[in-house]
């Protein structure tokens, strides 16, 4: 059911209990936030790559609302990733209890985010920071793209969404800038961008179905395009970017909605929404408009937004209080009965995106 659109200001109140009580429930209980809560069998154990990204949006929400619990929970979700690290630096993929349990690059990506963050609060996060940034660049092909290290939870093949895993360099480079974090990051994001076609289109761009991707790895992909531009002020980012957000707007209709699945043409390839890939994407056309100053970028990152927020519940059981579902409705193929941590993080930056817009950011900076 959607419901009337309660605003940015309490769904993100609403979205950071909910990530605290994912915290509290994981099944693991050590620390990190559980992937999800399942209408069907309840919480879900710790998920690293995830728990990763979510720190720095706990931490931006304690800095500037003053709550200490946001912080001290981005605290304990590092030391626990702290704990899982390899010795070489990387992290594994999947929920903490599955096998096989080796080394991706995807995930090392994400918890980089985390860590990177991290160091702010704390300078012992460096060294483990320091460590999977370094693998990162050790083990990416001489070209820009990763490989040697996929994830076992995904069809195997080139992923040009990595260019969010990219991202993850890109925040240690914010850190420690002589390391070389940032020209891999903008090595990876070259790479990917070869493969974008005229119309805005990515291939290789999704976990499963490449013809037709998730809204979601769409929104990592252009995510991290993004960032190559923030980080480097090279305008030939800056162009890829607009070109995928132009092509995913001709998806978008008036009341926000996005299909969960594209094809090649921006064509709808399913009829159910991935509220993940929509959050992500309003932040991004969000930025877009900040960088441009094009008043459709604003007005398409306004509108998803809104539309995922009329899909929150504010009440009823603390399960799915402040939760965000995989898919709407909730029994779409992505995450099908679903709450998902990740979904809810990426709420959570899209509404910090939206009400930031009222300090009128100068144009170009994002």
């Amino acid at each position: 059911m959607v419901v009337s659109d309660p605003g940015p200001a309490q769904v993100i109140e609403e979205c950071v209990l909910w990530l605290g009580r994912a915290q509290d429930h994981s099944l693991s209980n050590d620390g990190g936030v559980a992937r999800h809560y399942s209408l069907i069998d309840g919480w879900a154990r710790s998920y690293p790559e995830t728990t990763g990204y979510i720190v720095p949006t706990l931490i931006n929400h304690g800095v500037e609302t003053g709550h200490e619990d946001s912080i001290g929970r981005a605290r304990r979700m590092l030391d626990w990733l702290v704990s899982i690290q390899f010795a070489e630096g990387a992290f594994q993929g999947g929920m903490v209890h599955q096998t096989p349990r080796v080394p991706v690059t995807f995930n090392s990506g994400q918890i980089l985010i985390g860590l990177a963050s991290g160091v702010a609060l704390d300078a012992r996060y460096r060294e483990p920071m320091q460590r999977c940034a370094d693998w990162m660049v050790r083990t990416q092909d001489p070209d820009g793209c990763w490989r040697s290290h996929p994830t076992p939870f995904a069809t195997g093949g080139e992923k040009t969404y990595e260019t969010h895993a990219a991202l993850g360099l890109i925040h240690a480079a914010m850190v420690d800038s002589e390391r070389g974090y940032l020209e891999a990051a903008l090595r990876q994001v070259d790479w990917a961008l070869r493969l974008q076609t005229e119309n805005g289109w990515l291939a290789k761009c999704c976990l499963s179905n490449p013809e037709n991707p998730l809204t979601h790895t769409l929104g990592y992909a252009l995510r991290g395009i993004i960032g190559a531009y923030s980080a480097s002020k090279d305008e030939r980012y800056l162009r890829g970017a607009c070109r995928t957000a132009d092509g995913l707007m001709e998806a978008l209709d008036q009341e926000g909605r996005l299909p969960g699945r594209l094809d090649a043409r921006w064509k709808p390839a399913v009829d159910w929404v991935c509220l993940t890939g929509t959050a992500q994407i309003a932040q991004c056309f969000l930025l877009l408009h900040k960088a441009t100053g094009r008043d459709d970028y604003l007005r398409a990152g306004m509108a998803g937004n809104a539309f995922v927020r009329r899909t929150i519940s504010l009440d009823g059981p603390p399960e799915i209080r402040g939760g965000v579902k995989g898919s709407f409705p909730v029994d779409g193929s992505y995450g099908p009965w679903q709450y998902l941590n990740w979904a809810c993080k990426f709420v959570i930056d899209a509404n910090r995106e939206e009400i930031g817009l009222a300090y009128k950011t100068p144009r170009g900076e994002i």
